[in-house]
């Protein structure tokens, strides 16, 4: 069976503005109840500049953004991520991605390498395994 995906192929880029209520609403979701990810002057206390997002909301954007492209019918199979420089408030994350892999089975499966680059730098980096979905589902 062939597939409309290969190695090599670029995602469209999505850009996501970082607004202090999506890093709180990521944090509270999460529970990372840890003052650095709502709390300003804690977290200028601490040497951060502002709040900053948490990697399970980055985690979670990673996944948005896979499974806009590919439907909502993919399924994350493996998810490696880094962060690199933090996501303050009034920032855009413009996230990326390169299929670097497609192995045949059932289901076919896509790895994805991802990035995500913010105003100050490359805030994650990483590689996702997405099973993908049938011919003739959402996104397929």
């Amino acid at each position: 069976m062939t597939y409309p995906y290969r190695v090599g192929d670029e995602l469209p880029p999505l850009e996501i503005a970082v607004t202090r209520t999506l890093i709180v609403a990521g944090a509270i979701a999460s529970r990372d109840y840890q003052d650095v990810h709502h709390d300003a002057e804690l977290a200028r206390e601490k040497g951060s500049p502002d709040i900053f997002m948490n990697i399970l909301t980055t985690n979670g954007l990673v996944g948005r953004y896979l499974t806009d492209h590919f439907g909502p019918t993919a399924v994350l199979r493996k998810v490696v991520i880094r962060l690199g420089a933090p996501n303050h408030p009034g920032d855009v994350m413009r996230l990326t991605g390169r299929i670097t892999a497609v192995r045949a089975g059932e289901p076919v499966e896509a790895v994805v390498h991802v990035t995500g680059d913010n105003g100050i730098g490359r805030h994650v980096t990483g590689t996702v395994t997405v099973a993908l979905p049938q011919k003739g589902e959402e996104g397929a």
